[in-house]
């Protein structure tokens, strides 16, 4: 069994809205309009019917004996069309009238003043009028009218209304899907241009000066998806080439020992040191892919959550007294600020600042944590060699080094991945001057 659907299109699921509304009302007032045309016709019938009895009725004269004598106008051919007058019940003028129509006259006499219909073979109005002597009714003037006229002129109108009331129905309808149509074209247009120009890739924008304020902001948003998609594609390409390029190093030196290893036979020591070479690339690896991963998947949730970040820096200050038990122990010191930063995001932001630190520090590595108006600050803080003038800033380029040939491992990268975790939370990282090692303050949202 097949069932009806709506329209598929926009365009037409509008025209048909407006059909249907425009056909209720006009439904309604049609329907109005007939009713009330209707009781004005009955109106009319029922004056002319009384104004014919009562005119024939002034002609009359009851006698003091109860007899009733007609005082006939020049020419009252016109006046007895329809028209019986009775004495008493018995009919003394009567028309030539159909035997139905007569009975229904014969029912009315001496009843006092009534009125009725007939239907059948042809529609009348019938009224009688009583002529009185004192009180008393001693005769009985009945009028008819036919009703077919009224009738006819009923049921012409009600098809000439419904007849219109479809004529407008579909001129609205076929008008309201043109002017649709129109004012959706640029809606159309806008979307094919967003398939081409995705298809593409270009740099293509829609303009919004010509556009109704609806299309403008239309236009804004759309140029505003493409915006995002843009940025999405250049984090993206981004982030591959800093795979690509960060990988590079440790992945040739996996190489380049394992050639060595595979060259010639190697004594013990020779291959212990090859493995733990290979062991600590990979390492270095992972840390790299963790740490590019996490800042990628950071940019798809903008909004991480809550930590107390004394909290996190003391987990990571046992980790590292297990890790590295020959390294400086870290102290947190602060009053328990709360950032609008998830636990494991704030992880991965302070890693890179504590291997830092661990990597420089002499005897001391200190986490510093403040609570501001809408802001959290942390510091994280070492006594070692700090960030020597000429590089400043520029410790936060990727694979940029402040000391490359101190021997510690590193590629470069965690500084610069950490200030960038920070600023997709919405907060930052700088260098803080600093009169003894390196200071690193981290700016995140209150939680």
């Amino acid at each position: 069994m097949r069932t009806s659907r709506a329209p598929a299109t926009l365009r037409g699921r509008l025209a048909l809205l407006a059909l249907a509304t425009t056909a209720v009302w006009v439904a309604v007032l049609t329907a109005v309009f007939n009713i009330e045309l209707g009781a004005r016709l009955r109106h009319q019938a029922d004056d002319l019917v009384r104004t014919r009895a009562t005119a024939v009725a002034a002609t009359m004269e009851a006698q003091p004996d109860g007899r009733i004598v007609e005082h006939e106008p020049a020419d009252d051919t016109a006046l007895d069309v329809g028209i019986w007058i009775y004495q008493g019940t018995t009919a003394v003028q009567r028309p030539n009238a159909p035997d139905a129509l007569q009975d229904r006259a014969d029912q009315l006499a001496g009843t006092g003043e009534s009125s009725t219909d007939t239907s059948e073979p042809h529609a009348f109005r019938l009224y009688a009028l009583p002529i009185t002597a004192g009180d008393q009714q001693v005769g009985t003037v009945v009028a008819s009218v036919s009703l077919d006229a009224y009738r006819y002129t009923a049921r012409s109108v009600l098809a000439g209304s419904s007849g219109l009331g479809v004529l407008l129905l579909t001129g609205i309808y076929l008008v309201t899907r043109t002017v649709v149509g129109r004012a959706l074209r640029p809606v159309d247009e806008m979307s094919t241009r967003a398939a081409q120009w995705s298809e593409h890739g270009t740099a293509h924008r829609f303009g919004t000066g010509s556009h109704l304020a609806e299309l403008a902001g239309l236009a804004c948003n759309l140029n505003q998806l493409l915006d995002r998609q843009a940025a999405m594609l250049r984090h993206e390409q981004q982030l591959t080439a800093e795979l690509s390029h960060e990988l590079r190093t440790p992945l040739a030196r996996i190489t380049a020992e394992t050639d060595w290893l595979t060259a010639r036979p190697r004594n013990p020591d020779d291959q212990r040191t090859s493995h733990e070479a290979i062991a600590a690339a990979a390492a270095q690896m992972q840390q790299i892919c963790e740490t590019l991963l996490s800042e990628a998947r950071n940019r798809n949730h903008p909004v991480p959550g809550r930590c107390t970040v004394a909290d996190v820096a003391r987990a990571l200050s046992e980790r590292s007294s297990q890790e590295y038990p020959e390294a400086p122990a870290v102290t947190v010191v602060g009053d328990g600020a709360t950032a609008g930063v998830s636990a494991a995001l704030m992880e991965r932001i302070l890693v890179p600042l504590l291997d830092n630190a661990r990597r420089y520090a002499v005897r001391r590595i200190t986490v510093e944590c403040e609570r501001q108006p809408g802001r959290v600050l942390v510091a994280v803080v070492d006594d070692g060699c700090g960030v020597p003038e000429d590089v400043g800033v520029a410790v936060f380029a990727a694979g940029r080094r402040a000391h490359p040939g101190d021997g510690h491992d590193g590629a470069g990268l965690g500084l610069p991945l950490a200030r960038r975790l920070a600023r997709s939370a919405g907060g930052d990282i700088i260098l803080a001057p600093s009169s003894e090692g390196a200071r690193f303050v981290v700016s995140l949202p209150a939680g």
